[in-house]
């Protein structure tokens, strides 16, 4: 391990996890709605109204995850500054979209960034990926199996989505968002609530990917046309959606010893604009107090959150000293929430 604990005070004998640095990354080529209407049966209008996206970003041929992850952990570990960056001793990416089946992303990503031989390795939960992240990243830090640990959440989803179907084309992009987590105390700036995790796999089916993986191989068939795309059943996963981000985000603020009146900003994933619209209402909270950036971005899957925090902390929307409610949910069903005073970072 290249940190140390050694002077860190503790609550209950574990050590909180504290941000001390945040960076973010989408491919350089926005598309807009009306790129995809030469396409697509549909129209800037339409796409608007119903998701809140006027454009995203896609990768390039060629360009795959690992590519988004290094950008990102790189301003992350930049924005952390030598005295945080020199000490990560693990490296955990959430993603859904590896660059290869085996082995995991997370590696390759460590070596790149000049990081050596510290332990490294994925997560996948989706949409809600840099939550479970969250937890494992606070959890290895708890543990004193790391002292400070680079989480990056990425994914390059667009590889995954029928570029023929509406109802997906139109809202998945790609992207990255990391941030660099230290031992510190938990009542310091920075430092990360208890994460409320669930997850419901009896709807499992809801969003889904069906070829691919062992079940299709194990059959010893090509992958059926079509399976190797996302389906998503829409209204059922709105309905999921709301409820479970809205549960999770009042347990998050109840363990944070918070109100939802004291929430400053809510940072929810930016999976559709009506969704967000939703839960936000159902939680009281104002629109004064929400951040997004799903008009440019889209749904980025696991990257959402941490590219959400480092664009409100880069245009100040997001300041020091805010208390910012997480939340997510996608497929698995996987969903979270996490409260954190925002520290005084710069995206890197």
């Amino acid at each position: 391990m290249n940190g140390s604990l050694e002077g860190v005070a503790v609550a209950g004998g574990a050590p909180a996890s504290v941000i001390v640095g945040i960076g973010a990354y989408v491919p350089p080529n926005p598309v807009t709605n009306h790129d995809l209407t030469a396409r697509l049966d549909t129209s800037d209008e339409w796409i608007r109204t119903r998701t809140g996206i006027s454009s995203r970003h896609m990768v390039l041929p060629g360009q795959a995850t690992s590519d988004l992850a290094v950008e990102a952990g790189r301003r992350a570990l930049e924005s952390a500054g030598p005295e945080h960056a020199e000490g990560v001793d693990a490296v955990v990416l959430a993603t859904t979209t590896p660059d290869r089946a085996c082995p995991a992303t997370a590696p390759e990503v460590a070596s790149r960034l000049g990081l050596g031989t510290v332990a490294a390795f994925d997560v996948s939960a989706v949409c809600s990926g840099f939550l479970y992240g969250l937890a494992t990243a606070t959890g290895l830090i708890a543990a004193g199996t790391a002292s400070r640990v680079l989480l990056i959440a990425a994914d390059a989803f667009t590889t995954l989505v029928d570029p023929r179907d509406r109802a997906t084309a139109v809202i998945f992009a790609d992207g990255a968002g990391a941030v660099v987590l230290r031992a510190g105390e938990p009542d310091e700036p920075g430092a990360v609530g208890r994460v409320v995790l669930g997850s419901d796999g009896s709807l499992s089916g809801l969003l889904q990917v069906p070829g691919g993986g062992s079940r299709q191989r194990s059959l010893g068939k090509p992958v059926k046309p079509g399976d190797e795309f996302l389906r998503m059943a829409g209204r059922d996963t709105y309905r999921h959606a709301v409820g479970r981000m809205t549960e999770a985000s009042r347990q998050a603020v109840q363990a944070a010893g918070w109100g939802l009146a004291d929430i400053d900003r809510l940072a929810a994933h930016q999976a559709n604009a009506r969704i967000l619209a939703t839960v936000a209402d159902d939680l009281g909270i104002p629109e004064d107090r929400r951040l997004s950036n799903i008009a440019h971005n889209g749904n980025t899957v696991a990257a959402s959150i941490p590219l959400l925090l480092a664009d409100a902390t880069a245009d100040g929307s997001l300041a020091a000293g805010h208390r910012v409610l997480l939340t997510a949910f996608g497929a698995g069903l996987a969903w979270g929430a996490a409260t954190v005073r925002w520290p005084d970072v710069k995206p890197g």
